[in-house]
């Protein structure tokens, strides 16, 4: 293939994606509270981890917040630290012999 054939190509196969505005932003939040689970439950994945922010949208600023405070709820006892799936064993079995 030639030169110009492969840079036709990637600029096919780019497609851009327009950035999400931060949620946080809209309502003019100055600061995010520990102790608002509901808040934080939005940005916590269904195993306990912190959802990245360019799947939330939120901007560098409030995602420091996000992580801060989730850290923080985490060591209150509001939020686990990990979330286990019910029906699944935490570790095998031991053999007995």
């Amino acid at each position: 293939m030639g030169e110009s054939v492969k840079k036709k190509i990637e600029k096919k196969s780019r497609k851009i994606f327009k950035k999400r505005p931060c949620r946080l932003c809209k309502d003019k939040a100055k600061s995010i509270d520990y102790k608002n689970v509901d808040l934080l439950n939005k940005f916590v994945s269904d195993r306990g981890r912190i959802i990245s922010p360019r799947i939330t949208g939120s901007c560098s600023r409030h995602q420091r917040m996000i992580a801060n405070a989730v850290k923080r709820a985490r060591v209150a006892s509001l939020l686990p630290f990990v979330k286990i799936k019910e029906g699944l064993a935490r570790r095998r079995p031991r053999r007995e012999e």
